[in-house]
Parts: structure tokens; C-alpha cells; sequence
């Protein structure tokens, strides 16, 4: 071997240059503990932050009420001032969305959930499902017809895909289109629809006589005035009571032949959707997570038994360290499929591994919270109890907690294990 030796000899140090100190290191955030924030441009913090102030302005002080009440009034005026946030469609191009990156969608998916869930699913089912479905899948004219009034929230829209015998299995869906002359005839009814009953359009989609390749399942854009068309919403929920809930009911429903959606066909099209609504779940459970987790820790700090602060306990002190760990991993998670949708290479099974690692954690850090909260932690007082029953619904929606370890075991194996 020739060259310089790597050392000069045993007892000779390498040569540095004396004057060069170690940069002092950042105080710990325990809001931030790995410093993910380090990740995020001055754009994205400004959009994360823009969110959260809104968000703290003008539904924390009311989602309590509304909570307790079961119902959310002023929807209609929310959803405008979504639109001008540029939250609505968020990250689509064009026709008045704001384009931003999945990152930044991400962001204020988080920032809406920590709110509350309610207001995250209107967001994500306006931009993510409905006019996601018309940007992707839709003709020129229905983009400009629909999606401009959709960002600026003066039109809200739904999606109609689950129905009362088909939730994980949207092959075996009974809605039913039917051609007579030009025209589409529906008949059939959706059900756990977001937004049903204060809805201008919906997204709707139905079996037609069209199997040959695949076809036979095709998506509508129907105008909720349309003769036949109605929304009933569904009360006595215990989960998700700050957001408008419905039936969808499909009785004769005329549409003309360009209110077919022309680039989906067959379930491509649903399950595309559902899969960018995913996404949105695995930054907003992180943000009910987060929530419940301040909210532990700052009782912890204050809260006194025994003589002295009960985050000074081990067990408690135990608690807050898993929580933080899960919590901020949850996010990092979250951030790597961001980047890696922005990249244009996210796979739908890398999706369902981050809805369903993200909405569990954050479930057990709500009920772990509660344990920290004690009595308190049942009150509407504090978000714990209201985001825990909220992810309930999350857990189920956009995909069962089956349905998800179903596709990663198919991803795994080789296998398919779904039938």
C-alpha cells in the first residue's frame, strides 16, 4: 500500500485548525423535538401558520358548542373563508386553487384537525374527493363550470361512493345509471355522506350496463337541485358531531349525457380519489394527536397531587415520552409520503401504511391523555374526549383498519387476501 498513511503516527493528533469551535446547539422545543420544522420552508410555515391562526380564531373558541350541540352552523360562511386561506382544492392547478405543494396541503390538514376533525373533513372531502374528482376525471367544461365557485368556497360539494350495504367493497354498489335516449336515469341511495345536505354538487358514482372492460362503474356530476335528488342529514352521531352528515337518495335522478365524469371508468376512478383523502388523514390525525397531547402536557405541569405536579411522576412522565415519540413520528411519516407525492412517486400502499399507523397512534395518544387528565379528561372543558371520539370515525372512513393491513399484507406476500 502506498501514499499517505491515514495518521501521522500513535502519538501525533490529526491536524485541525485550533480556532474552530462546535456550533452551539439549539435549546430542545418541546413542541418540536426532532426539529422537523428544520424541514419546512419560510412558505410552508407561512401557509402552517396562516391555518393555525385561523383555526385558533374562529373554531376553538366555538367547537365545544357545536360539539356538545351536534351541529355546525355557519358551514356555508366557513367554507368561503376557506376558500380565500386557499384551502379548498388545495393542491390543485388552475381554476382558482391555490396549487401549493402535498407538503403544505399536509400542513393544514394538521393545523384543521387539531381544531377538530369535523372541520378537516370538510376540506378534505371538498378538495380531496369532490373537486379532485372533477380536476382529475372530469371534462374541460365541468372544471370551469364547477371547480372556480368550489375554491372560493361559494359552492360545497360531496362525494357519493359508500352506501348503506357497501362500505370497504364499493364493487358491489346497488346505485344504478341507466340510459334513456341521451340521458342518465340514477336511482339509489349513499350513505355517511360529508356534506350532503348543504352540498351544490355531487360527486356520484353508479353501475351502469357499460361492463365491457371494466366500465360498468362510472362517476356523475349531479347539481343537488336537480327533480329526484335529496340529502337527509343523519343525527344522533357520536363521533364527528361538529360536520354535516348525510343520506344521499338518488329517485329518478335525469342528468344529460355530459354529466358523466369521462376519464373514470370503472373503480379506478373512486379509489384514485380516496387515496388523496387518505393522505390528508395521515397529517390530520397527527394534528388531533397533537392537540390531545398539549393539553396532557400542560395539565401534567400544573395539575397537583401528593404535594407537587403530577408531570413530576414517573408514570406520568413515562406517558408523555411514548406520546411524543409516536406523536412526532407520526409526523415525519407523514412529511416523507408529503415528499414523496410532491416527487410524483407516492404508491396507494404506501398511503394506507401511514393511514393506518397514524389514525392508531393518534387514537392512543388521545386515550392515553385522558388517563393523564383524569376526571377533567371527559369534560368538553378540554379537546381530549372530542378528538378521541372523532377518530373513531377517522379509523373507519377512507379504508377499515382491515381494508389497510389487507393491501400492505397483499404489498408484502404477493398474496391477495381481500376475498
Amino acid at each position: 500500500m502506498t501514499g499517505q498513511p491515514l495518521v501521522s503516527g500513535p502519538c501525533e493528533p490529526p491536524e485541525a485548525p485550533l480556532s474552530v469551535k462546535p456550533s452551539k446547539l439549539p435549546p430542545f422545543d418541546p413542541a418540536d423535538p426532532l426539529g422537523i420544522d428544520d424541514l419546512l420552508d419560510p412558505e410552508d410555515l407561512a401557509i402552517r401558520d396562516t391555518v393555525r391562526t385561523w383555526a385558533t380564531d374562529r373554531v376553538l373558541p366555538h367547537i365545544a358548542e357545536w360539539y356538545e350541540k351536534g351541529e355546525l352552523p355557519g358551514i356555508r360562511e366557513l367554507a368561503r373563508e376557506l376558500g380565500a386561506l386557499g384551502a379548498l382544492g388545495m393542491p390543485l392547478q388552475g381554476y382558482g386553487c391555490a396549487g401549493a405543494t402535498a407538503v403544505q396541503y399536509g400542513l393544514a390538514c394538521l393545523e384543521l384537525e387539531a381544531a377538530d376533525s369535523g372541520i378537516r373533513s370538510l376540506v378534505s372531502v371538498q378538495g380531496s374527493l369532490a373537486m379532485y374528482a372533477i380536476h382529475r376525471f372530469g371534462s374541460e367544461e365541468q372544471r370551469r363550470r364547477w371547480l372556480p365557485g368550489m375554491a372560493a368556497g361559494e359552492i360545497i360539494g360531496c362525494f357519493g361512493l359508500t352506501e348503506p350495504d357497501h362500505g370497504s367493497d364499493p364493487a358491489g354498489m346497488r346505485t344504478r345509471a341507466e340510459r334513456d335516449g341521451t340521458d342518465w336515469i340514477l336511482t339509489g341511495r349513499k350513505m355517511w355522506i360529508t356534506n350532503g345536505s348543504v352540498a351544490g354538487v355531487a360527486v356520484v358514482w353508479a353501475r351502469t350496463d357499460e361492463t365491457a372492460g371494466g366500465a360498468g362503474i362510472r362517476g356523475f356530476v349531479v347539481p343537488t337541485d336537480t327533480p329526484g335528488f335529496s340529502a337527509p342529514e343523519i343525527r344522533h352521531k357520536w363521533s364527528l358531531r361538529a360536520s354535516v352528515t348525510s343520506e344521499l337518495v338518488l329517485d329518478g335522478v335525469r342528468l344529460p349525457a355530459d354529466a358523466v365524469l369521462p376519464e373514470a371508468i370503472g373503480l379506478r376512478g373512486p379509489l384514485s380519489c380516496l387515496g388523496h383523502a387518505r393522505y390528508g388523514i395521515v397529517w390530520g390525525a397527527m394534528g388531533a394527536a397533537r392537540a390531545s397531547f398539549e393539553s396532557a402536557l400542560d395539565y401534567a405541569r400544573t395539575r397537583e397531587q401528593f404535594g407537587r405536579p403530577i408531570g413530576g411522576f414517573q408514570l406520568t412522565q413515562a406517558k408523555l415520552a411514548d406520546m411524543a415519540v409516536e406523536l412526532h413520528k407520526g409526523i415525519l411519516l407523514a412529511h416523507h409520503l408529503g415528499r414523496r407525492m410532491d416527487a410524483g412517486r407516492l404508491r396507494p400502499e404506501q398511503v394506507s401504511f401511514g393511514k393506518l399507523n397514524n389514525v392508531r397512534e393518534a387514537i392512543e395518544i388521545c386515550r392515553t391523555s385522558r388517563t393523564i387528565l383524569g376526571a377533567n379528561g371527559i369534560s368538553l372543558e378540554y379537546p381530549v374526549m372530542r378528538h378521541a371520539t372523532n377518530l373513531e370515525s377517522v379509523l373507519t372512513y377512507e379504508g377499515t383498519v382491515e381494508m389497510h393491513q389487507l393491501v400492505l399484507g397483499k404489498a408484502l406476500t404477493g398474496l391477495d387476501a381481500f376475498r
